[in-house]
Formats: C-alpha cells, structure tokens, sequence
C-alpha cells in the first residue's frame, strides 16, 4: 500500500533552474527507502515539498491518499519531517519539547510517558531531558527531534542525513528502531551520502541528479551485481 506518492514533481527557485524536474516515486508500508545524491542534487528541496515546507510548481504529492496541497493538516498529522539541523526551541527543557510535541499531536499521557521513556532509554539521553535544550550539543538535538518524531509513531517518517551527527552506538540504535517502525507498517523514506548505509538498510533506492531521478526501484534491482557505490559513480558521474 502506497504511503507516499510523488508524481510529477517541479520545484524552481526564482528564475533559476528546476530544482527538481518532472520527480515521480512510490514509498510503500515496510520500505526503508534511501534518496542518494550529490550536494545540490534536490535531495532536500524534495524533502520539504513532500512536509509541506516548501510550494511547489507542479505535479502532485500524496500522504496515505491525502494530498499535501489540499489536505495539508490531515497530510501532516501522520508524517514527521527532521531536517539535516533541527532547529528547536531552546528556551524549553529536553521533556519540556517533547510534551508540547505531543500535546500538537495529541498523544495521551500514559502513551507518551512510555515512549518517551523506551525511546530516551535508547539513545541514552534520559538524565538531560531536564535541561535546557539551548545547552545541547548538535548530536543531543539530533537525537531529541528523533525521540519527538517517534513518539508520534508516523506513518511516515522522512529523515535528511538522519546519521550525519550521530555517533556510531546512537546510529546504530536509530537503525534498529527504524527496522523496528517499518515492521509496524509505517514507511521510512531518507537522504544520505553514506552509501554503505543505504546498501545494508534500505530496500529501495533512488538515486538524483540535477533534479531528475535516474534510477529507482527495489535495492537489488537497481545495484544489480555492482556495489551500490559503483553504480552510483557511474551514473551521476556520466
């Protein structure tokens, strides 16, 4: 079942170039599904279409069958978007955050104390929730806006260099929980340059270039019996 479905997809900034040009995919229930491409490739632009953040030229985005133009509260209530750098509410507590996050989504307070709690636990942050978010290292704020994006449990879940930041123990954790969202029917779709990640956890991938997708589709299809690397290379080298 489709949870995400781009179609046709143009995006310009100002007189310039099309930042993303004609893009169509399809992000199903279960897949963990990477979106690789250079810096300025439309990775990103891409991204904020699909939250709602940024309009759009043309073509449409659809959220479990709810467009993102004309149904964007309903779109919005059951995806969660976190940016490369998040930018949080400093002036709050790590808790603090959290709990207006969950009042928005209106998440009760058994529920969100549990998942609060098991996802603190996982990435070790439990004795800062206390503080103030302003004293948090890039690392902690990227680890709490996951924490505030998987309490809501979304149906989708879209990431921009989710590991970039993260250390090894805490990226690995986030992989494991990942695994763990789609195994519950929610749908992960993700940038990254790091493409040894994307070939062991995704198993879908597309690959970007100027704005125009140039592969995508099933892991193993795509990559056939090249390394993931080796293909990228040489299709966004050519």
């Amino acid at each position: 079942m489709s949870v995400l479905e781009i179609q046709n997809l143009v995006k310009t900034y100002g007189n310039g170039p099309r930042a993303v040009d004609g893009l169509s995919l399809m992000v199903e229930a279960g897949d963990i599904y990477g979106f690789i491409g250079h810096n300025g490739a439309g990775k990103t632009t891409t991204l904020k279409c699909v939250s709602g953040i940024l309009p759009f030229d043309e073509g449409e985005i659809t959220i479990d069958g709810l467009s993102i133009k004309t149904q964007p509260l309903e779109a919005k209530r059951i995806m969660r978007y976190i940016p490369d750098n998040p930018d949080l509410y400093g002036f709050l507590t790590g808790v603090g955050y959290l709990n207006f996050l969950c009042d928005i989504y209106g998440i009760d307070e058994n529920t969100r104390n549990a998942r609060i709690a098991k996802y603190a636990a996982a990435f070790e942050i439990e004795s800062k929730l206390g503080d103030l978010v302003s004293s948090y290292s890039h690392g902690m704020c990227q680890k709490l806006a996951l924490i505030g994006a998987l309490v809501q449990q979304p149906k989708l879940l879209m990431l921009d260099e989710p590991f970039v930041g993260l250390d090894p123990k805490a990226a690995h954790t986030l992989k494991g929980i990942m695994h763990e969202l789609v195994e519950n029917g929610s749908a992960i779709f993700f940038s990254t340059h790091v493409l040894e990640v994307a070939e062991k956890l995704c198993n879908k991938i597309a690959i970007i270039k100027q704005g125009r997708l140039i592969a995508s589709g099933p892991m193993e299809t795509v990559r056939g019996d090249q390394s993931l690397e080796d293909l990228f290379l040489e299709l966004t080298d050519a």
